[in-house]
């Protein structure tokens, strides 16, 4: 493919925000990026479950007939999780056979028909499985459960989350920019063929028709982003928005590589619809993006930081936001050891609760905790109005993972999946730092 063959289609998706004119982005050391993409690598491959390997003694081995990529490393996770998979494929680590199983296995397992659950929650036709199980290959389209009877309970929503529809479409644009693996798209997949069942993901999430916004009420609630699928978000839903607007990127790309220049153009005004309609619907007066328009509609460090990141927020409505997270960042409440929290402190829905509902207690896990998933965002993001601080921030996250480098040993578990001061959750975390390596790589394109 020529060069200008392939630059164009990325200017045509909005990919090219990453670098702006007159934006360094030399966050960290030359030695500290090397030291990140080891450390990278480490935690992919200690995410690794190989055909046959036994993980766990509650589980039986990988029979899925490939490498699955797991959350992280240890005893953590033994399944194959969609998102966390495909948040880090854009580290440079995995191979095209690691990368075409994993991406059969999930078409293979998307729900063909819509169906009830034992507890009355229902899965449409078109959903992507939160994780699959690895001794049988048995979806599981929502959290809190490896029991493929048994899912669905309604405190994790009345339907599947609604990020890994758009995960999926990013393991296919991933696979398929890579390898030059076009033709991949018509593999036909237990009678529907792949690029047709990209269209059926996208199409699952319940979607405002006006402004193309996902939206959801109590009664067909679904999680917007599994990283904080313990928390109750209603209304129209801003991550899930940002994440529908980069697929609909994603597949303006895939369509117009095809050919089939009506739907090429068809999602590329999608995106630009959707892209509005977030501006329009959710930045309050501080410049931030709330998570929702309904409950726990908050200051959403992660979405905010996102859409600065992918292009979303621009001007000076990116200038605004970025202000913002800098008085948060030398206030304190934004970050603790270089990693950060879903909600400033400062913006605490009250004393007992980080978000308005959670199913978990304050200051812990996605409700108050701090995370590294985000840190390359929101150092981007803080580069727009104060480099030094992005550097500092960045320098401090480096840090934390020299400090508790999980290869020192058992007692040692960084990266972690989040903190809060001594209490720690799930060592050897891969998206903690796969996400931000991406960023701190300095490469030109966003593929996230």
């Amino acid at each position: 493919m020529k060069f200008k063959k392939f630059l164009l289609p990325f200017l045509l998706l909005i990919l090219t925000n990453t670098l702006i004119q007159g934006q360094k982005n030399d966050f960290l050391a030359p030695s500290d990026v090397a030291f990140l993409e080891q450390m990278v690598k480490d935690v992919m491959d200690s995410s690794r479950i190989y055909p046959n390997q036994l993980i766990s003694d509650d589980f039986g081995p990988n029979q899925t007939g490939g490498v699955l990529i797991r959350p992280g490393g240890r005893n953590s996770y033994p399944a194959f999780w969609i998102r966390d998979y495909a948040m880090s494929i854009q580290s440079g680590f995995v191979t095209r056979e690691e990368q075409k199983h994993m991406l059969l296995l999930t078409a293979k397992t998307q729900s063909n028909e819509f169906k009830y659950t034992k507890w009355g929650s229902f899965i449409p036709k078109g959903a992507v499985a939160d994780h699959i199980r690895i001794d049988d290959g048995k979806p599981i389209y929502f959290p809190g459960t490896y029991s493929y009877e048994n899912q669905g309970e309604k405190k994790w929503g009345m339907q599947p989350p609604f990020c890994d529809q758009f995960f999926f479409i990013q393991m296919a644009f991933h696979y398929v920019q890579s390898f030059s693996a076009l033709h991949s798209l018509n593999e036909n997949i237990n009678g529907v063929t792949l690029i047709d069942r990209l269209e059926l993901a996208y199409k699952m999430p319940p979607t405002d028709s006006i402004t193309g916004l996902i939206e959801v009420t109590d009664e067909n609630r679904g999680v917007d982003f599994g990283f904080r699928d313990a928390i109750y978000i209603s209304g129209k839903l801003c991550f899930a928005s940002l994440l529908k607007y980069q697929a609909s990127s994603q597949l303006a790309y895939l369509f117009r590589e095809m050919g089939v220049n009506e739907k090429a153009l068809f999602y590329k005004n999608e995106a630009a619809k959707i892209k509005k309609s977030i501006i329009k619907t959710f930045i309050n007066q501080d410049g931030m993006l709330l998570a929702s328009t309904g409950t726990s509609a908050q200051a959403d460090v992660w979405a905010t930081s996102l859409a600065i990141y992918i292009g979303v927020l621009g001007g000076n409505n990116r200038l605004k936001a970025a202000k913002y997270l800098l008085k948060g960042y030398l206030s304190g409440a934004l970050s603790q050891k270089g990693n950060i929290r879903h909600v400033l402190t400062s913006d605490d829905f009250n004393e007992n609760s980080s978000w308005e509902k959670s199913l978990v207690p304050k200051d812990t896990y996605q409700n108050g905790a701090y995370w590294g998933t985000p840190v390359g965002w929101v150092c981007k993001a803080l580069a727009y109005v104060d480099h030094d601080v992005a550097k500092k921030l960045a320098s401090e996250y480096i840090q934390d993972l020299r400090e508790g480098d999980f290869r020192k040993g058992g007692n040692f578990g960084a990266p972690w999946e989040c903190f809060n001061g001594n209490a720690k959750q799930n060592p050897v975390y891969l998206t903690s730092v796969a996400v931000p390596f991406f960023i701190f790589k300095d490469r030109k394109f966003s593929n996230f």
